[in-house]
């Protein structure tokens, strides 16, 4: 082992059991990770990428995982091969990880002190007022705002970037050499994944450890990578300095990711009148204290947003979360209370009682950002997208079947798959069955909540083609809420910005892209498009 090297994985295998079943998962993985380098592992998802790195602490779900071959060296130690009791004092202590989705890794029971707390006691002894000091100064180190005040919150009284900045805290209360963070900005805003990225370069700059960053956005990669390892179907397929690869990627592979990126028009239909209009409209959610539950104040999701949407285009409405993006969506559809107006076809909306709305319902169609969330797991996809033609009593059931077949033709599903059940698909295939549920009653207008956010590049890339291609074909108007700017570029004829719940620039979407007028939209574009920082 080199004296520069951290780590040196060598030919490492995994493989999972299921009886006499053995699937070879990873193969042949050989890497170093250098002191205080970045090293991203980059891939698709399903390429082998988080059970690589888990491999280095053993934390995959043994004995269904198996090591058939490979040596991960560290400190003159194979962690292969540790004992259970020698590897407990390396977790969390010199390894230590970040896991994707804070809030099913922090314990919702338990406050912030307690956790961060608890890790300081395992590996350094600490308890009471030195923990609690300790514990402190960590929030206050990866930026957490009056980290006495947050001592005593629970997980859910946070944001997603301040739950993201308390499992930094608990990774790095032992100022470990190496730090593993796998996918730790998937889930967040453009402007907080810049925060929780910088924090990570800062911190790594400060304690001079390595990290291994496991990711499948490549915008991310290129702004703090050192080195990039492609992974494809359990192989690294190509490996090299960071600004080497995105300048002259060598393999197929890579160049195929590195071209996913949404780009392109959106499709272009014939302007028609206006299909929906809304004028002040309002969500305004009260907030009742004392014993007799009064109202004190309200809290202004959204407030005060008016528009206009022509039959054929796309309105792209961007923010971060907790701007009221999804309550303006919920809003319109008459999903949730509102004051102010909603004219669809020219129809007074919210003068309606939900009894007269319901006929409406087929011509406004939803589709929501988690595909396997919301569909059901005890139907079948012939059920889940034949749902809404027997509620409103459309056709016979051989009239249904064969809508139910040309709307999956129509997302590029084979109509064969029709019978299987949600788990059986991968998460673009889920997210095509939630489009075509939404599509096989002939919508005029669909709601698009996150519909790419937990997609890979290549499959975001696909479901956007898709989306212009049926706007073209049947003169579909979309509302698209996100805050994923790239995909939102590639769809939106017409741009709103939100903050607070209140519009700060909206128009012409080619225009406010190319100069945005607002410090709020600007901030969220360079965030989005920020150019790559050398990795030195």
């Amino acid at each position: 082992m080199t004296q520069d090297n951290l780590i040196e994985v060598r030919d490492l295998a995994v493989e999972f059991v299921a009886g006499e079943h053995r699937q070879r998962v990873v193969e042949g993985i050989s890497f170093d990770i250098k002191r205080g380098e970045t090293l991203a592992l980059v891939g698709e998802s399903g390429s082998g990428k988080s059970v690589t790195a888990h491999s280095i602490l053993r934390l995959l779900p043994y004995p269904l995982a198996q090591h058939p071959s490979g040596v991960i060296n560290y400190s003159g130690h194979d962690l292969l091969t540790l004992s259970e009791k020698s590897l407990r004092h390396i977790r969390g202590n010199r390894i230590a990880m970040i896991f994707q989705e804070p809030m099913t890794s922090l314990n919702p029971l338990h406050s912030i002190e307690k956790q961060i707390n608890e890790v300081l006691g395992i590996h350094k002894g600490l308890s009471g007022k030195v923990a609690t000091q300790r514990t402190l100064e960590l929030l206050e180190l990866v930026g957490i705002p009056e980290p006495h005040k947050r001592l005593k919150a629970l997980p859910h009284e946070l944001s997603g970037g301040q739950r993201q900045r308390v499992m930094i805290a608990m990774a790095l209360a032992n100022e470990p050499e190496l730090l593993i963070a796998d996918e730790p900005t998937t889930a967040l805003d453009v402007t907080v994944q810049l925060k929780i990225l910088e924090l990570l370069k800062e911190l790594q700059a400060r304690l001079g450890m390595a990290l291994l960053l496991i990711s499948h956005d490549l915008n991310l990669v290129r702004r703090i990578a050192h080195r990039v390892c492609v992974m494809q179907k359990g192989c690294i397929v190509e490996q090299a300095a960071c600004e080497d690869l995105f300048r002259a990627p060598q393999h197929p592979y890579t160049r195929e990711l590195l071209a996913a990126e949404p780009s392109g028009l959106p499709a272009t239909n014939e302007i028609g009148p206006p299909l929906l209009e809304v004028d002040n409209l309002k969500v305004w959610f009260p907030i009742k204290k004392g014993l007799l539950r009064s109202t004190v104040d309200h809290v202004k999701a959204v407030d005060g947003i008016h528009f206009s949407l022509p039959q054929g285009q796309t309105l792209g409405i961007v923010g971060e979360s907790g701007s009221g993006k999804s309550t303006l969506g919920l809003a319109i559809l008459r999903l949730i209370a509102s004051q102010g107006g909603i004219r669809f076809e020219g129809q007074q909306l919210d003068a309606l009682s939900q009894q007269q709305v319901r006929p409406l319902r087929r011509e406004m169609q939803v589709v929501f950002q988690d595909p396997y969330g919301s569909l059901s797991p005890r139907m079948s996809v012939s059920q889940i997208v034949g749902e809404g033609l027997r509620i409103h009593k459309i056709g016979s059931e051989q009239e249904q079947e064969h809508a139910i077949i040309e709307a999956l033709k129509e997302v590029g599903l084979d109509p064969e798959t029709r019978h299987r059940y949600p788990h059986e698909f991968s998460g673009g295939q889920r997210q095509r069955i939630a489009i075509a549920r939404a599509l096989v009653l002939k919508p005029r207008l669909i709601l698009l909540d996150e519909p790419t956010s937990a997609l890979d590049r290549t499959v975001q890339r696909q479901v956007v083609e898709l989306l212009r291609r049926l706007q073209s074909k049947y003169n579909l108007t979309y509302l698209f809420i996100s805050h994923d700017l790239a995909v939102v570029k590639a769809l939106s004829h017409q741009l709103m910005v939100i903050k607070h719940g209140q519009v700060v620039e909206q128009g012409d979407a080619r225009s406010i892209f190319a100069v945005p007028q607002h410090p709020y939209t600007r901030q969220l574009l360079e965030a989005a498009f920020l150019a790559p920082a050398s990795a030195e």
